[in-house]
């Protein structure tokens, strides 16, 4: 017996989960249109993040280790302010300017993601935005709450 069908139309009510940007202030944002950070419920993504220090100047210039060192404090403090840490990071993004660094790189990776093991990718681009940049990693994380 199927009765009137009303129980067969209806479609599952949605809740809609509200998007949080997370900014750090810096004059680019606005100007190229994105947010640091970027969390819908439990999902955060971090966007490309280079070795930026406080005072806005590349930390490491020449040194692919230094700059990806300050690259995952940097995540981690965009990651803090969106309510996550690096434990729930499930995949990170690295972008460099020369893949025969990959060591050093993969050396500093790994003092900070060695036990969370998040999936990776390392990808060689003909550059990035200044040459002072030697790589770029962008991050997602899910936040068990």
């Amino acid at each position: 017996m199927r009765g009137n069908g009303d129980s067969l139309s209806r479609t599952p009510e949605r809740t809609k989960m509200p998007r949080q940007n997370f900014a750090t202030g810096t004059p680019w944002e606005p100007i190229v249109g994105y947010s640091r950070a970027v969390r819908i419920g439990k999902h955060i993504s971090v966007s490309g993040t280079t070795a930026t220090g406080p005072d806005g100047k590349i930390i490491g210039i020449g040194d692919a280790y230094a700059q990806t060192v300050q690259i995952i404090k940097n995540l981690e403090s965009a990651l803090h302010r969106a309510g996550a840490g690096l434990k729930d990071v499930i995949r990170t993004r690295i972008f460099v300017t020369n893949i025969a660094e990959w060591e050093k790189i993969g050396k500093a990776h790994g003092e900070f993601f060695g036990e969370i093991r998040p999936a990776t990718s390392m990808v060689e681009v003909s550059r990035l935005i200044s040459p002072e940049i030697l790589l770029e990693i962008e991050a997602d994380a899910i936040v068990e709450e």
